[in-house]
């Protein structure tokens, strides 16, 4: 019988007491028994992370368990859209496969949206056919965010379907749907859609807790809702949980994943068995999880932290077995090299920066306007004092770049539009991590830089690329075009120097790569690019020429 000691941390008692945690040899808290001595640490259910993207961090399911374990979590429940939207049910399979290996417990979303609109051109689709045949794997806890809106509201057949496998299979639905009116979202929540971790704003999220939705705050390397959205956690706390969604490696180690909304909810003075409820306690019920609360008879998934109010974790323990260790280097080498053969779909050939010449006829043009820290972006006008120009290649005076979006999966014409926000002052940028698609995206000044961007990421299968005056640098993600089997230390360390090549050029965003990533995903407002040039939200049809 294992021994384990400090203070243990009761959500559902809401106490705090000195005690012992007796393991079983099958993992499971046989007693949590009262003591009188005195602790320096406090023993906590483990944080899980109730929504995210393992691909978006560009990591494999092992290495990203590597990462996220050194800060308290325990489990995370994983929705694989984006290899899904490249591979398919092979490229769900092998996240599935991998995931085995992991030092955490991983579940999995069944993606609901492959592609994520009609309008969307992917590698791969999934029907309702393949959602039934993957339904009955035991690592599948929900049907991810139904982002197909249009279908819900519409009784589209197809969505329906989706929606009664769900319910038939009693697995919760998860949501996506920023920007309804209060009819829409009433629709919407009634079609037996459970969460949504879309809001932007406190009056949003109190709309959708009034529907009967419960919100998933979220903090990722891009959109970063924390902050609007707090004040819900003393206002419902039972109808909360937290989330990164997407995050980039570097901001990980670096500021945390679910600890650092832990960290900061505490700061910020919000009752301690509130905030862990909702860092724990609330995923673990609402998907039905089989993870560990801390309490007797429970799976031993537990973590040990300092104190209450830096969080910082000295163990982590999964069914009983110290996985974590602050004072014991964890070992970050891959020892078992992935075969590539099979886990890429790339098939565009080079392009000439001829290709990105585009004629201006229009007075008033339509660029997409970036927020900082959103992935919403607004429309901008772009007066030309002159038409018609036989090309456009940016105009750094008012910080009008060009945006490229060029589909993988076939040889078709990039769609060619301009951008806002970006600050950028010479060079290119390019990414194959571009939501839901994962096709290409490159932003540049020129036409010469995006074109050689372009190309390079292209020789490479999958990446990002930048282009400034010191010349090209490159992170290689091989794997779906969308992940590698690198150690995070490794791939953090490329994405900062990537990052930090772009601020030399000019750029002003904190992620960069990140942002840019979500410049193709059409169900979120206002405008995007797309498979046929400029996507307007509020018109759910591209602008025409």
């Amino acid at each position: 019988m294992k021994k384990v000691e400090g203070n243990i941390v009761d959500v559902f008692e809401r106490r705090i007491y000195p005690g012992e945690i007796l393991i079983s040899p099958d993992g499971k808290i046989s007693e949590i028994l009262p003591t009188n001595k005195k602790y320096d640490c406090f023993i906590l259910p483990g944080f899980v992370d109730a929504h995210v993207h393992i691909e978006s961090s560009m990591l494999i399911p092992v290495e990203f368990s590597k990462m996220v374990i050194r800060r308290g979590t325990v489990a995370v429940v994983n929705d694989p859209h984006e290899i899904a939207n490249v591979m398919g049910i092979a490229g769900v399979r092998f996240m599935l496969e991998n995931a085995t290996k992991a030092e955490i417990k991983i579940f999995f979303g069944i993606p609901s949206c492959v592609p994520a609109t009609p309008f969307d051109s992917a590698g791969s689709e999934l029907t309702s056919d393949d959602i039934l045949a993957l339904s009955g794997h035991d690592q599948f806890v929900a049907l991810s965010e139904m982002m197909n809106v249009p279908g819900v509201l519409q009784k589209d057949a197809e969505v329906i379907r989706k929606l009664e496998i769900a319910r038939n299979r009693k697995l919760p639905v998860d949501g996506h749907a920023p920007g309804l009116n209060k009819y829409e979202l009433k629709a919407y929540a009634e079609a037996g859609i459970s969460t949504d971790h879309e809001c932007v704003s406190l009056e949003e999220a109190l709309e959708k807790i009034a529907s009967g939705m419960k919100i998933i705050i979220r903090e990722g390397s891009a959109a970063q809702n924390f902050q609007n959205l707090h004040p819900l956690i003393q206002m419902y706390p039972d109808r909360l949980m937290f989330c990164v969604d997407d995050a980039h490696p570097d901001d990980i180690l670096r500021n945390g994943e679910i600890d650092r909304l832990v960290k900061e909810s505490i700061r910020l003075g919000y009752d301690l068995f509130d905030v862990l409820k909702i860092a724990s306690i609330n995923a673990i019920e609402h998907y039905h999880l089989p993870v560990g609360m801390l309490r007797k008879g429970d799976d031993a998934d537990f973590v040990i932290v300092e104190n209450l109010e830096s969080f910082r974790i000295l163990s982590t323990y999964i069914d009983g077995i110290e996985k974590y260790n602050l004072t014991v280097f964890p070992d970050l080498s891959n020892q078992n090299r992935l075969n590539y053969e099979g886990l890429n779909c790339f098939q565009h050939d080079l392009i000439s920066f001829t290709d990105l010449q585009k004629p201006v006829t229009m007075e008033h043009i339509p660029v997409i306007q970036i927020k900082e820290n959103e992935i919403v972006t607004a429309k901008y006008e772009y007066n030309l004092p002159s038409v018609p120009l036989n090309n456009l290649e940016s105009d750094l005076s008012q910080d009008i770049l060009k945006i490229v979006y060029l589909n993988r999966y076939a040889n078709r014409k990039p769609q060619i539009a301009f951008i806002r926000g970006f600050g950028l002052k010479e060079g290119a940028f390019a990414t194959t991590i571009a939501h839901d698609s994962h096709n290409l995206l490159a932003v540049g000044v020129t036409d010469a830089d995006l074109a050689e961007v372009i190309n390079r990421v292209i020789g490479l299968k999958g990446g990002l690329a930048v282009k400034n005056q010191n010349g090209i640098h490159v992170l290689s993600l091989p794997i779906a075009g969308i992940m590698t089997d690198q150690p995070a230390e490794h791939v953090a360390e490329r994405y900062n120097f990537l990052n930090e090549e772009l601020k030399r050029s000019g750029c002003i965003l904190k992620s960069p790569f990140m942002t840019l990533a979500f410049m193709s995903l059409l169900v979120i407002p206002e405008l995007k690019i797309g498979e046929k040039g400029l996507f307007d939200f509020n018109k759910f049809d591209f602008i025409a020429d």
